[in-house]
Parts: structure tokens; C-alpha cells; sequence
């Protein structure tokens, strides 16, 4: 499956209150794309969107390989190859460490593929090798972090989606996780969609950056690029 994600006029909402406005959006195969914004920018309701928890009342979601994402039931998504790490982990916290991560992989029929990724997530993450025994409560929030990333990893996804995953962690660990971000890209060409209220290790880490604002998109472009724009930083991004 190739990877990329095109969004086309989507305008989506709560009952009738629209929170997206017509938003047009495209994620390059193999790169990282970090969207920005204020507290009420629309930066979740995007990404509940994209995943089918939300339904937009306009336009079209699309992968790169052309299929139409826009009435996929959410549990179908990963079978799209499409994985989504939550805000706040979504760790099962009675489950180990393995059970977590081979759950991950449940619904992949090649077991021997799925126990091959089981050993590259194990390599990818050392702290979670060490603690395969351990029970989701057990681990630091860092450790948590990376249970729910390779858990995601588990299904062989085309597209990472990622919900604030530097919410509540230490500068080091946010480092540490939005850099494997980075790996995961250089090594497997996965393709990243990014949603970080932490806007400067976003920009340091994305190749692509999108600013939203109430819920419409201000700024597109090189991640680089808007993290030297000084008004539009001082004037969307508080910084």
C-alpha cells in the first residue's frame, strides 16, 4: 500500500456547529506533517475526521493509494493500513507490555510477518524490551508513550496518526518520541500526520507544517519555513 492522505473541501462539526471550515490538505507519502494551532484551532476534530469518528458533512478523505476514507467505520481503518496513537496513550494498563503490543497485531493473518514486527518494535524501543512483563500501570509515562507508538507500529500501518503525544511528558522523553518519529520515516517510509500542541518540537521534527485557525488552514508550508515566521508565529503559535 502506498502511503500520503488528501483531504478535499472537508467541513465537519458537532450537530450543526461546523468546526472545520472546506479544509484542503495533503500529506506526502513518507514524510511528517505536524498540524499546529491554539486550544479550539480544530486540530482534534481534524484528526477524529480523518479516523471516522467523525463524519464531515462535505468533501472527501482520500489515501494515496485513492481509497475513499470518508464512510470508513472507524474499526475498519486499520485494515487500510491508516493507525492512530491517541491522546493520553490508549494503554490497556491491566495488559503487559507484550499482551498490549501483540494485540496490536491481532488482526494480522501472516503471524510470522506479525512476529517479525514484534521483534523490530522490541529493537525500536529498548525500555519496552526490558519491561515485557511489566503491566501498563507499571511504566513511566514516557514508556507508556512508546507502548502506545509500537502498538500502533504492530499493525504494519501505511499512515501514523498521532493525537498530542508529548502531552504530559518530560522535554527529554518528547525528544526522545517525536525523533523516533523521524527513524520510523528514514527507515520504513512511513508516513506521519502530527497533531502537537508543543509547536517547536513539531516544527523541529515535521517536514511539512499546516497551521490551523478556527478551524481553517492559515499556513501551509515547509516546517522550516514557519518556524522562522515570526508574525505568523507570534500571532497563531503564542511564541
Amino acid at each position: 500500500m502506498t502511503g500520503g492522505l488528501v483531504l478535499e473541501g472537508v467541513t465537519a462539526g458537532y450537530g450543526s456547529v461546523p468546526v472545520l471550515h472546506g479544509i484542503n490538505l495533503s500529506v506526502e507519502k513518507g514524510s511528517i506533517t505536524a498540524v499546529v494551532g491554539a486550544n479550539g484551532a480544530g486540530k482534534t476534530t481534524l484528526l477524529r475526521t480523518v479516523t471516522g469518528q467523525l463524519r464531515p458533512t462535505a468533501g472527501s478523505i482520500r489515501l494515496g493509494t485513492g481509497k475513499d476514507l470518508t464512510r470508513v467505520p472507524v474499526e475498519e481503518m486499520v485494515r487500510h493500513g491508516v493507525a492512530l496513537v491517541p491522546e493520553g496513550r490508549g494503554v490497556i494498563t491491566e495488559l503487559t507490555v507484550e499482551e498490549n503490543l501483540r494485540l496490536g497485531g491481532l488482526w494480522r493473518k501472516d503471524r510470522r510477518a506479525a512476529a517479525a514486527m514484534l521483534t523490530r518494535t522490541y529493537e525500536l524501543f529498548e525500555p519496552l524490551d526490558r519491561r515485557r512483563k511489566a503491566a501498563g500501570h507499571q511504566l513511566s509515562g514516557g514508556e507508556r508513550q512508546m507502548l502506545a507508538l509500537g502498538r500502533a507500529l504492530m499493525a504494519a500501518p501505511a499512515l501514523l496518526l498521532l493525537d498530542e503525544p508529548s502531552l504530559g511528558l518530560a522535554p527529554k522523553v518528547t525528544a526522545q518520541i517525536l525523533g523516533m518519529l523521524r527513524r520510523l520515516r528514514d527507515d520504513t517510509g512511513l508516513t506521519v500526520l502530527l497533531i502537537e500542541q508543543n509547536v517547536r518540537s513539531a516544527l523541529t521534527v515535521a517536514d511539512h507544517g499546516v497551521v490551523l485557525n478556527l478551524g481553517r488552514i492559515v499556513a501551509s508550508r515547509a516546517a522550516a519555513e514557519l518556524a522562522e515566521d515570526t508574525d505568523l508565529r507570534h500571532t497563531y503559535l503564542g511564541f
